[in-house]
């Protein structure tokens, strides 16, 4: 058991004095996630990537009702709580008030998964075929989320799902093909 681990489960179990351990180990790799995450984002965004991993850190140990059982669960919440503010920050965007009326433009989905910027509409859109992939194929689902939003390569994530690396290539493939239909499928 690693010692992120026995962190987590202390947290879980109630110490107190755990949450201020766990920082430390893990607070570089978040921050290069996030920092990865955000150099996707269009140029001018307000939320920066230590505000992205202290608000994900914070749901992650402040919620621990869950069960950690490695250092790779950890990343996979991670990468979920990454996600989710990401997608909270764009909705608040969204409104009408902040702009939202604005018109909607289209994404490649090969492109997000390089160094491209997401923009808002597609960032909501992506979330909402996720959340319908991750009913169909969780497995599918959980890959792109760590590509996505946990900023890992293929080989890292197959790494945290404990698939093999042809596994992950396949799932991957399949994933895009299904959400460009998906998306596709909302734009007409």
């Amino acid at each position: 058991m690693s010692d992120v681990t026995r962190i987590l489960n202390a947290i879980e179990g109630g110490d107190s004095q755990a949450a201020d351990k766990l920082l430390p180990l893990v607070y570089e790799e978040l921050r290069r996630l996030a920092a990865q995450q955000m150099s996707r984002e269009r140029p001018g965004q307000t939320l920066q990537a230590t505000a992205l991993v202290h608000e994900a850190y914070i749901r992650l140990v402040e919620g621990a009702s869950q069960n950690w059982n490695s250092r790779g669960h950890f990343f996979k919440a991670a990468a979920e709580a990454m996600r989710r503010i990401l997608v909270e920050s764009a909705r608040k965007k969204k409104s009408l008030k902040r702009g939202g009326d604005k018109k909607r433009v289209e994404f490649d989905e090969f492109l997000f998964i390089d160094t491209h910027e997401i923009h808002t509409d597609d960032l909501l859109a992506l979330d909402e075929a996720l959340d319908q992939l991750s009913r169909e194929d969780k497995g599918a689902a959980e890959l792109i989320k760590l590509r996505v939003f946990g900023g890992l390569t293929i080989k890292q994530a197959a790494e945290i799902l404990r698939i093999s690396l042809s596994k992950a290539y396949t799932d991957l493939e399949y994933a895009l093909a299904w959400l460009r239909l998906a998306m596709a499928g909302k734009d007409s």
